[in-house]
């Protein structure tokens, strides 16, 4: 056993390593990577969309019209030939006036296409002065609904810049729609990925191609979840900046015509009908050339890629966390053959076997149904992993953080944990006064459970509501002090500071509830009775520190606001309400919390009396209701018992609400709001 754990203290190392490597994407280990998982485009033969054509200012057209920038009138008269297109895009910026004939004849044949999208370019440093109008007309194109729903979801983190590049005021207003045509490199210099949206003047802006697909299809572009949004019922899956993957092609599949025969209308206008056209430049020195893993190609097919990807079903689809599965795997794989093979040829082969056979199910997943997993960091952590078990030394290190990390990672959270183990003296005997946002939960009706079940059932029982309760506290940066029977009591702020201490102790408390519906939906199932909880949460001044003897001790907090918020919790019986926090919580918050007022309460032993507040979920139903129980608690508070009865009676029948239960009978007592007075604890 002894060695086993000496395996495993050797290889966790290595496996932190490449997670670190593969999570941060660390050089020049991320370019390896790219360029060893560029052979995807290459085993694969999928073809563009037809529906997608590329009109190129290419050599003949620059051969027949003279260099670039040409005679606005010239382009024009091309233009006017992509009428019967669903959509064209301007893979160019007219961003200077030449004069008046040649920019109206520009903007007269953009404003004759069914629709269009001209292009802007984000810049950190800029010349050109953009004034208000152009900001306005700018500001129609941007996703009003994706930006609304940006709050909601933690990312992606949209890519921005501070100037812009755009066109002259008579072509903007000529375009149906303006996008962006910005993207960014790898670490490596290629391009790979193709922007959804980017943000400029704190204005969320679609790309060319997303603009383009908005008018083609007259759709939104939507959240889904954090990594997703959608467009025409098609999802595109993002990465932290915003940016999708690109499923490219032979760059000889892509369909491209010369500005020459659509000018000269040797390719005839309904050629074009139904499709969406990119007008874009491929002469050298005019255009840009961008470098991808298909080597390199004119800018604009980046726009092509990205629609026909999603017109095609060819995006790419990248599911998370599978390449640190993989890693994980890589790393215990030479592990578990050392323990089975005692020959290292044997180990070596089955090693190299194992990964070979991952690598080609993991290229045919790509080929097959465009899944894309990383394989460089798994073959990165076989590598060290072998290195390390081969010459694996019997050494016992840190045996001083080892024990902390046994002793606390129960019920201490990881940040705590860390700093404890970095700074062993904070566990020294002492404590110091600090506000803190203290948490009581406790379960409704416990001694009929317990008298329900079995001993072993009830300990299972518990353990299944402890654990995810005990999550929610540690990862909002709270300390489980401790569980007294079936309660729980927690804090925040200590001895890690936690800034906004109220809001991490709410949002437990809410993300508490959420949990344990979830699991009484399991519960349900196998024939358990649901568990019902309350919640007591008080931010008050106590003592907080270590408090027991040099060789046993307990960091633990006392005082008045600890008392208050175990009261407090007691309290959510009286009211048929889930979660109650006192008024010195709510002053500390600067979050939009939904709560609503319930009453003053001068809680035994206690001369003043503390206004409570029931914490509700940030949901629809919850506002709807706050609305007009805040309505019939006004009322009730001004005297108006008869029309208080009324408000309350609809909500108690519409909505079955227990405080609202509550009040109703003391109205019709006629019974003023105030003070309630506990009396017992």
């Amino acid at each position: 056993m002894k060695e086993k754990l000496l395996y495993i203290g050797v290889l966790l190392p290595v496996l932190l390593i490449t997670l670190v490597l593969e999570i941060y994407k660390v050089e020049p280990f991320e370019s390896f990577s790219l360029r060893f998982n560029d052979i995807n485009f290459a085993l694969q033969d999928k073809i563009p969309s037809k529906d997608v054509v590329f009109v190129a200012v290419d050599e003949p057209s620059v051969n027949a019209y003279g260099r670039w920038p040409w005679n606005r009138e010239i382009l024009a008269k091309g233009i006017e030939n992509l009428s019967q297109a669903d959509v064209v895009l301007l893979d160019m910026i007219f961003s200077e006036p030449t004069n008046e004939s040649q920019d109206g004849a520009m903007a007269e044949a953009i404003s004759g296409l069914n629709s269009s999208v001209c292009g802007f370019f984000l810049r950190q440093n800029a010349t050109q002065q953009i004034g208000e109008v152009e900001l306005e007309l700018l500001g129609d194109s941007s996703l009003d609904l994706l930006q609304s729903q940006v709050q909601e979801y933690k990312n992606p983190l949209f890519v921005s810049a501070p100037h812009a590049e755009m066109n002259i005021l008579p072509i903007l207003k000529s375009c149906t729609l303006s996008g962006s045509f910005s993207t960014l490199a790898e670490s490596d210099h290629l391009l790979r990925s193709y922007p959804i949206a980017v943000y400029f003047e704190n204005l969320l802006y679609p790309s060319l191609a997303i603009q383009g697909l908005r008018l083609k299809f007259d759709a939104v572009v939507k959240r889904v979840d954090d990594w997703h949004v959608e467009i025409n019922d098609k999802q595109i899956g993002m990465n932290e900046k915003g940016f999708i993957r690109l499923n490219f092609y032979e760059p000889k599949q892509y369909t491209i015509v010369s500005f020459l025969d659509v000018a000269e209308q040797k390719i005839k206008p309904d050629y074009f009908k139904g499709k969406i056209v990119i007008l874009g430049i491929t002469e050298v020195g005019a255009g840009d050339v961008v470098s991808t893993p298909m080597g390199s190609m004119p800018g604009p097919l980046l726009h092509y890629t990205f629609i026909s990807n999603l017109l095609e079903n060819h995006l790419i689809v990248e599911p998370k966390h599978i390449s640190e599965i993989l890693i994980v795997a890589m790393v215990f794989l030479p592990f578990l053959l050392v323990l089975l093979f005692k020959k290292i040829l044997y180990r070596t082969l089955l090693n190299i076997t194992i990964y070979l056979l991952i690598y080609a199910f993991v290229r045919y997943l790509f080929v097959a149904d465009m899944i894309y997993i990383d394989l460089f960091y798994p073959l990165l952590s076989l590598i060290l992993s072998i290195a390390a078990v081969e010459a694996l030394a019997f050494n016992i290190q840190e045996k001083g953080g080892r024990f902390l990390r046994d002793a606390f990672s129960s019920y201490l959270s990881a940040d705590l944990l860390n700093q404890l183990i970095q700074n062993p003296e904070a566990l020294a005997l002492g404590g110091e006064k600090k506000e803190l946002t203290i948490l009581f939960s406790d379960i409704r009706g416990f001694t009929t459970i317990s008298e329900s079940m079995d001993p072993v059932s009830l300990i299972t029982l518990l353990n299944r509501y402890f654990t995810p309760m005990t999550n929610s506290v540690l990862e909002h940066g709270g300390m489980l002090d401790k569980y007294i029977g079936d309660a729980v009591m927690a804090f925040f702020n200590a001895p890690v500071d936690v800034k906004e201490h109220a809001n991490a102790g709410c949002e437990t408390a809410l993300e508490v509830i959420e949990r344990l519906d979830a699991l009484n939906i399991e519960l349900a199932k196998e024939g358990i009775p649901p568990i019902k909880i309350g919640i007591g949460l008080n931010t008050a001044e106590v003592v907080v520190g270590n408090m027991g003897s040099d060789t046993r001790f307990n960091y633990t907090v006392i005082g008045d606001g600890v008392n208050l918020s175990s009261r407090v919790e007691g309290l959510t019986k009286n009211y048929g309400v889930s979660i109650l926090i006192t008024e010195f919580t709510v002053a500390k918050l600067t979050k939009d919390f939904v709560y609503r007022k319930i009453e003053p309460v001068k809680v035994k032993g206690k001369d003043e009396a503390v206004l409570l507040y029931e914490l509700m979920p940030s949901n629809e139903k919850s506002y709807e209701l706050k609305i007009f129980y805040d309505k019939a608690l006004e009322v009730y508070i001004n005297g108006d018992f008869e029309r208080a009865e009324k408000i309350f009676s609809e909500l108690v029948e519409k909505h079955d609400d227990n405080p609202s239960k509550y009040f109703l009978e003391l109205v019709k007592e006629k019974h003023p709001w105030g003070v309630h007075r506990m009396t017992t604890k």
